[in-house]
């Protein structure tokens, strides 16, 4: 088998493109998946005698700046921007790691801990899985694929907005009602 590179002409590198982007729909579907399987457990887990509600560091908000950010550069095809916001997220993340740690918010211990660590590593790699994407893209750049990678960096935004709202308003009260748990 030849495996070597052979230069695409337009009509072939529009089909690979399609295929690419169906690709991507297909990924992003199972993601959802693994996210609603993940929150469903995270909901039903929190509802717990044990759970206890934890405080969002304000890091968390940063980090959703920044996202935003990078989600309208990779709109506006600024890959730069868009990449440097993501490496930013990213620090954001680990420095509201470091804050949670610094309250004594452990990894065991409280189930509303062990999930937010759970799902922000989770959601972290996927974001570092985007900027190996986003290198490639960086090293052929075509109007279809900046059009996936800001596609995918709006999916990451969408992601992250309904986890940190879950983190905020799920208490193991609401969980308790949702589940219909008696107190």
């Amino acid at each position: 088998m030849n495996t070597s590179a052979v230069p695409l002409n337009a009509p072939d590198e529009a089909a690979r493109e399609r295929a690419l982007s169906a690709g991507l729909w297909a990924f992003l579907v199972v993601v959802t998946s693994l996210f609603s399987l993940f929150l469903t457990a995270y909901v039903m887990r929190l509802s717990s005698p044990d759970a206890v509600a934890i405080e969002m560091p304000w890091q968390l908000w940063v980090s959703t700046a920044v996202l935003t950010l990078g989600s309208v550069m990779m709109q506006r095809g600024q890959l730069n921007a868009g990449g440097a916001c993501a490496m930013g997220f990213l620090v954001a993340q680990w420095t509201a790691w470091q804050a949670l740690q610094a309250a004594n918010v452990t990894l065991t211990g409280n189930p509303a801990a062990s999930f937010f660590y759970l799902l922000t590593a989770l959601h972290g790699l996927h974001v570092a899985g985007g900027l190996v994407a986003w290198a490639n893209v960086q090293a052929a750049p075509t109007p279809g694929r900046i059009a996936m990678c800001a596609r995918y960096w709006h999916y990451l935004l969408l992601l992250w907005v309904v986890l940190f709202m879950a983190f905020s308003w799920i208490t193991p009260e609401v969980a308790r009602a949702i589940c219909g748990v008696k107190p």
